[in-house]
């Protein structure tokens, strides 16, 4: 292995005399090249994009992850550049507890069959969480760690180099400085035993060499001019590059926005299912409950705004209630009757309900004791149940 002396000692008296002329700067004992306040502000947006960018990085992938200990398995993984294992989400899991536990009960049992619905579905949320995971890591997370390793590594190596050069500049400054000030003081005051020959060589001879120090300075400082000026293009032009970087993140925004709503869609409409199975189950095993206590409709009571209406009707006979609702909805009179635009298709799970095509117009209105997420729907001669969820209501 070659081993040059004489370089390592040039570059550790580069790097000290870089220390003493930064140290220098900190206590305000040596002037500083200012850089130009267009190049100042590009690296104070670059460094709040890279500081920013690191938050947002860590925070999703704790909304994404909340267990810490996966999350440093990923990042090992994603370090030694190998295939992460596929892990079972918490809803996967929780679903193949539930079908166990209803083969273990009985699949016959209402309990057993009603775990296996539940576990089945639960499942299903658990494939959507996987998918939403596997989307914002192709789409969000990998582009902005890209940048982090990538470019704004590539933009703090060009920044260290700007500042070795604004180092090597005021050094040259300071040198030529101090070198003009010994010639001019050299020149203010002669030897005054000059007249003799010896004494005058020495004089010429000190102020040829002061001389040529001067111009050594200058001609340095000159080189170090230029390739601080060179490099500082460099530095702005990929400083620049980070609106670019904006605009990327801008469409990573959007595609990840697009992956949680499509997630959520579905979380939403897998629960509507499942409620409606259980209530399909209630009613076959004669369950003396309305179809809101067995299993509210289409969501949970926890989101539901308030309770129904103390007038509204149950019917005692559990294999009647839909027919009895539908003539409800159907013959009392509606109330508060206004025009709705559809959102998403929606496709009727029984007779009482209306099936939608997105953006299509219809009119809809409330009766007595309904469900606060449903409303009657009427287009044309056809009418019947519709979700809230659906509509964008119109003025």
């Amino acid at each position: 292995m070659d081993f040059n002396v004489k370089k390592l000692a040039s570059d550790a008296g580069v790097f000290f005399t870089r220390a003493v002329q930064f140290t220098e700067e900190k206590l305000g004992q040596a002037e500083k090249t200012e850089l130009d306040p267009h190049l100042e502000n590009l690296i104070t947006r670059a460094d709040g994009t890279k500081n920013w960018t690191e938050k947002i990085l860590r925070q999703t992938e704790v909304l994404l992850q909340p267990n810490p200990s996966a999350r440093i398995e990923e990042f090992i993984y994603d370090k030694l550049d190998k295939k992460l294992p596929s892990r079972t989400t918490n809803a996967e899991l929780l679903g193949q507890y539930m079908l166990d536990a209803a083969n273990e009960f009985g699949p016959g049992t209402p309990y057993g069959h009603t775990l296996i619905t539940v576990g089945e579905y639960q499942k299903r949320l658990g494939g959507a969480e996987r998918e939403l995971l596997h989307t914002s890591a192709t789409t969000f997370l990998t582009p902005l760690r890209n940048f982090l390793e990538g470019d704004w590594r590539t933009i703090s190596k060009e920044r260290r180099l700007l500042e070795n050069r604004r180092l090597d500049l005021d050094i040259c400054k300071a040198r030529l400085k101090k070198a003009k000030q010994a010639e001019a003081k050299a020149a203010a005051a002669p030897d005054f035993q000059e007249t003799r020959p010896r004494n005058y060589v020495l004089s010429a001879s000190a102020s040829a060499l002061l001389s040529e120090e001067v111009d050594k300075a200058e001609h340095e400082l000159r080189v170090a001019q230029t390739e601080f000026d060179r490099q500082a293009e460099v530095t702005r032009l990929l400083l620049e590059g980070i609106s670019s970087t904006h605009l990327n993140h801008l469409r990573c925004l959007h595609d990840f926005a697009e992956a949680q709503a499509t997630y959520y869609a579905q979380c939403h409409h897998y629960m509507q299912d499942l409620q409606r199975e259980l209530n399909r189950c209630a009613n076959a095993v004669g369950a003396p409950l309305s179809s809101a206590a067995v299993c509210p409709n289409p969501v949970s009571s926890a989101f539901l705004s308030g309770p129904s209406s103390p007038g509204a009707t149950v019917s005692s006979s559990s294999s009647q209630r839909p027919s009895t609702l539908a003539m409800e909805q159907t013959q009392l009179p509606g109330t508060g009757t206004r025009k709705a635009k559809v959102l998403y298709d929606y496709d009727a799970h029984d007779a009482s309900e209306l099936s939608l095509l997105a953006d299509e117009l219809i009119t809809v209105y409330t009766v007595p004791g309904m469900d606060p997420d449903w409303l009657i729907g009427e287009r044309g001669n056809d009418k019947g149940k519709v979700p809230v969820t659906y509509l964008e209501l119109l003025s």
